[in-house]
């Protein structure tokens, strides 16, 4: 839903084809959340698989990152002035790949799921679920490329293009699972330690993270300043400027990840914030793709609207769950006074003598970074 039709490449009036969608899109975020959680692993790994599935889907599932005319639109026209014959294809076009599938397509969704459960990091399917998952992933991406291959003039790349596609891929999983492991709740909760003075000096000196409510707006402001360089940037100046700016946004969007990620108080609402702030770029994003693709005015405005409302409602609720789940751990953690408070009143709980241990830090252990 958020990848095709709240974006408006697919009007209101192809709904009837949302079933075949979801083997390849609908597995493909479950297979990634469930590798990264049943691994231990947390976002890193996520956003990389996230990448590689934008790969794998535009290129040996439909192509469109070697087909010069795909869906009947001049795409060896407009990503020429990035075409890198030794890639088989543009780095712009990679660049928009990435984005599109990485962020909207996959871990967006994935946030946004994750708020409706008090153990986000739990894995959801067995070992038969996996396989089942699996299988139906296979056979929709198998379906969904025949279909193209046959809507776009039996288009085939060049064996050097599906050579170059596979490493990229290969690459980009391998990374995912290179990235640094959490370690992964063996219970449905994690006891909090007794805090003393000496328990965790690190925690104690570390930044405060920013507010959940700061955490969305930069990710709408990033992700909407990636929609408006394509739009505004990409007609106005060299094709390579439009690439190095995407490049200063992702840069800075790792960034901001990373610093604030690691502060003292970073949890559920700040991921959940984050996924709300890019699904709001999509919402008036729409609204433009859907007249770039030449949709008629009624029909694109229609599907723009009750999706975009869809979308809104949605946010709301995934932020109330994930608030929701915030005071029941807080309700459910126990204080602990430290030994020194304790000699002079019984009555301190720990997080009132170290802030630093407040319920929020509780939460960074227990769901990860």
């Amino acid at each position: 839903m958020v990848g095709e039709f709240l974006l408006g490449n697919a009007p209101i009036t192809a709904i009837a084809g949302l079933p075949f969608l979801i083997p390849l899109y609908g597995c493909g975020a479950l297979l990634i959340r469930e590798v990264a959680r049943h691994t231990g692993r947390g976002w890193p790994t996520m956003l990389l698989l996230g990448a590689a599935y934008g790969l794998f889907e535009e290129g040996p599932v439909d192509q469109m990152l070697w087909n010069p005319h795909y869906g009947g639109f001049d795409f060896g026209l407009t990503y020429a002035g990035t075409h890198v014959p030794l890639l088989g294809t543009s780095v712009a076009l990679l660049q928009d790949v990435v984005s599109m599938h990485m962020i909207w397509s996959t871990c967006v969704p994935i946030a946004l799921v994750e708020s409706f459960r008090r153990e986000p990091r739990r894995p959801w399917l067995g070992r038969s679920g996996l396989i089942v998952t699996t299988l139906v992933f296979v056979t929709g991406s198998v379906l969904l490329a025949a279909s193209q291959y046959a809507a776009n003039g039996h288009f085939m790349a060049s064996w050097w293009q599906w050579t170059v596609g596979a490493i990229m891929i290969i690459a980009v999983v391998a990374a995912a699972l290179l990235t640094g492991r959490n370690p992964r709740p063996t219970t449905g909760t994690v006891a909090p330690q007794p805090v003393t003075h000496t328990t965790s000096p690190r925690l104690a000196t570390r930044t405060a993270a920013p507010r959940p409510r700061l955490a969305g707006c930069a990710a709408f402001a990033l992700t909407s300043a990636y929609w408006v360089g394509q739009s505004v940037l990409r007609d106005h100046v060299p094709d390579w400027s439009v690439a190095a700016f995407w490049l200063v946004l992702a840069i800075l969007a790792v960034v901001l990840g990373i610093r604030w990620s690691r502060r003292s108080g970073w949890g559920s609402e700040h991921r959940v914030a984050m996924a709300v702030g890019a699904l709001l770029t999509y919402v008036w994003v729409g609204v433009v793709h859907a007249m770039d693709m030449g949709m008629p005015p009624i029909i694109g405005l229609t599907g723009n609207t009750i999706f975009g409302a869809g979308a809104l409602i949605l946010a709301a609720v995934a932020v109330r769950a994930v608030r929701r789940s915030y005071r029941h751990r807080t309700a459910a953690t126990p204080t602990t006074a430290t030994p020194s408070v304790a000699s002079t009143s019984t009555s301190t709980p720990a997080s009132a003598a170290h802030p630093a241990t407040s319920p929020r830090t509780l939460d960074v252990e227990e769901d990860g970074h």
